[in-house]
């Protein structure tokens, strides 16, 4: 599971040089007495070109409902550190096979307020993909690869925000999903890292749909 110069491709080369080295958004920076968690960002080659794969939260959670997100959680007592978690993840939420991923880095732990917890992502390159489905009906609705074009793409992109007027942060319309929150704002940062960015028109602004909302609102 180390990454080896002869299975990473070279479209990655870009991303794995800047990733670790990030910057952390001050809204983002880690607090103490809070959680460790780990996610995993998993850059695969589908029949659309390379991509990276996502989830969407079950409705039923109490946290984070119905938000995508990339595979992750907490990391237990039983866990080799963040990567194994990640690991662990992706495989009890979305079917991925660890033994088939090639871990490239690990990025600048970040703190989610909302949870508690501080993140650590983990980028992998799908060597070898597996089938994936939602693992745990109350966890995952939804499984996808989501092309980075789409991600890339500005008509893909906006900027949402609460009905207050209080602008939230950058978006995607991609996967089937209005991807929002912490995901995006790692996404923004994944696109940039890997030379995939394209100027995009940030002051398209729509409020967050009300059934977003009241997911989001839970907990």
């Amino acid at each position: 599971m180390t990454e080896t110069a002869s299975t990473c491709p070279p479209w990655l080369d870009r991303f794995r040089a800047a990733a670790p080295r990030l910057p952390v958004p001050p809204t983002f920076e880690p607090q103490p007495g809070a959680r460790a968690a780990a996610v995993l960002i998993l850059f695969g080659e589908g029949p659309d070109g390379p991509d990276v794969l996502l989830t969407e939260r079950a409705a039923t959670l109490s946290k984070h409902a119905g938000q995508p997100a990339f595979p992750g959680g907490r990391i237990d007592p039983g866990d080799d550190g963040p990567v194994a978690a990640a690991l662990r993840e992706a495989w009890e939420e979305a079917g991925v096979e660890p033994s088939g991923v090639d871990v490239l880095c690990t990025l600048p732990e970040l703190y989610l307020a909302h949870s508690r917890h501080r993140v650590t992502p983990v980028a992998g390159w799908w060597r070898e993909p597996s089938e994936v489905a939602p693992g745990h009906p109350g966890e995952v609705a939804l499984v996808a690869r989501v092309p980075i074009a789409d991600l890339a793409d500005p008509a893909n992109r906006l900027t949402v925000r609460h009905p207050s007027g209080m602008r939230m942060g950058p978006a995607f319309r991609a996967g089937g999903m209005l991807v929002w929150g912490f995901t995006a704002a790692v996404l923004t940062q994944v696109l940039v890292a890997g030379g995939w960015d394209r100027p995009w028109d940030a002051s398209r602004v729509e409020d967050l749909p009300p059934d977003v909302l009241t997911l989001a609102s839970r907990g």
